[in-house]
C-alpha cells in the first residue's frame, strides 16, 4: 500500500514539474523588467485577474467581475452543441462511408472537397445565414469538429476484421446485425479518437466565433479585454479555455475506458497512463 501511494505521488510530482518551471520562468521574466508589466503580466498578476473575474474579489476587472462561469457556460453550450451535432451526423455517415461502397462512391468526393476549407473561412457565410447569435458559433463547432470524426469512422470501419465478418455472417448474422455488433464494436477506438481531435477543434472553434460573431463567452472576453489592453484578463482566458479543453478531453478519456474495457491487458495502455 505504501509503496502504491508512494508511487502514485512520484506520477503527480512529475506531472507537475513542467507547469511549475514554466509558471516560475515566467514569474521571473515578468518583474526582470525586460518587457513592460502591462506587456507580459506575470503569474500572479494574472491570478489576481483571473480570481476577481471568478469571485468578483476587488473587481479589478470592471465589467468581467464576477462572470467568469456565465462565460464558461455560454462557450460551454456552444461547444457541445455543435460538437454533439458532429459526432452524430459524423458516425452515422462515417460508418455508411465505410461499409458501402455505393455510398462512398457517391457521397465521399463531395466531402473531401469540402474538409480542405478551412472553418474559420466560414465565418462570413455562417453571420449572414443565422446572424450574431449563438447559432454561427455552433455552425463553426460543427464544421471544425465533423471531419475528424467522420474520417475517423470510416478508418474504424475500413479496418474491421474481416474474419469476425465471416463468423458472424456463418452464424446467420443479417447485414444490420453485422454492422451493430460487429463493425461498430471494432470501429469504437478508432472513433475515439475521432472523438478527442474533434474537441480541441471545437473549444478551438468556439472561442474564434465569440471573437467575431456572438457578444458572449470567454472568446468574446478575450477579445474584448485585448482592446482595453487587459493581457492579464487575455491570459486569464487563454489559461480557461486551455483548462476547458482539458477537461473536456478527459471526460472523452474516461468514457472511451470505460466502453472500451475488453482493450484493457492487450495495448500499451495497459501500462497504466
Amino acid at each position: 500500500m505504501a509503496s502504491l501511494f508512494s508511487s502514485r505521488l512520484y506520477q503527480r510530482i512529475e506531472r507537475g514539474i513542467v507547469p511549475v518551471l514554466i509558471l516560475a520562468g515566467w514569474e521571473a521574466f515578468s518583474r526582470s523588467g525586460i518587457l513592460p508589466p502591462a506587456l507580459l503580466p506575470a503569474p500572479s498578476q494574472v491570478l489576481v485577474a483571473w480570481a476577481d473575474w471568478i469571485f468578483a474579489t476587488d473587481g479589478n476587472t470592471q465589467t468581467y467581475s464576477g462572470h467568469w462561469l456565465l462565460d464558461i457556460a455560454a462557450s460551454s453550450g456552444r461547444v457541445f452543441a455543435g460538437f454533439a451535432i458532429a459526432t452524430v451526423l459524423g458516425v452515422v455517415i462515417g460508418m455508411a462511408i465505410g461499409w458501402s461502397r455505393s455510398v462512398e462512391s457517391l457521397v465521399e468526393p463531395t466531402l473531401q472537397t469540402l474538409r480542405p476549407v478551412p472553418p474559420v473561412s466560414w465565418i462570413p457565410l455562417a453571420i449572414i445565414w443565422f446572424g450574431i447569435a449563438n447559432k454561427p458559433a455552433i455552425f463553426l463547432v460543427f464544421m471544425g469538429s465533423f471531419f475528424p470524426v467522420l474520417l475517423s469512422t470510416i478508418h474504424g470501419v475500413k479496418t474491421c476484421d474481416r474474419n469476425l465478418l465471416r463468423a458472424g455472417a456463418m452464424t446467420g448474422g443479417t447485414p444490420s446485425m453485422l454492422l451493430r455488433h460487429i463493425v461498430f464494436p471494432a470501429a469504437l477506438p478508432s472513433i475515439f479518437s475521432g472523438l478527442r481531435i474533434a474537441i480541441g477543434s471545437a473549444w478551438m472553434l468556439t472561442v474564434t466565433a465569440e471573437m467575431v460573431a456572438v457578444k458572449s463567452g470567454v472568446g468574446y472576453v478575450l477579445w474584448d479585454s485585448y482592446y482595453f489592453l487587459r493581457y492579464d484578463i487575455v491570459i486569464a482566458s487563454m489559461v480557461s479555455i486551455g483548462l476547458l479543453g482539458f477537461v473536456s478531453d478527459y471526460v472523452i478519456k474516461q468514457i472511451a475506458a470505460r466502453i472500451l474495457r475488453w482493450q484493457r491487458g492487450s495495448t500499451l495502455q495497459a501500462r497504466g497512463g
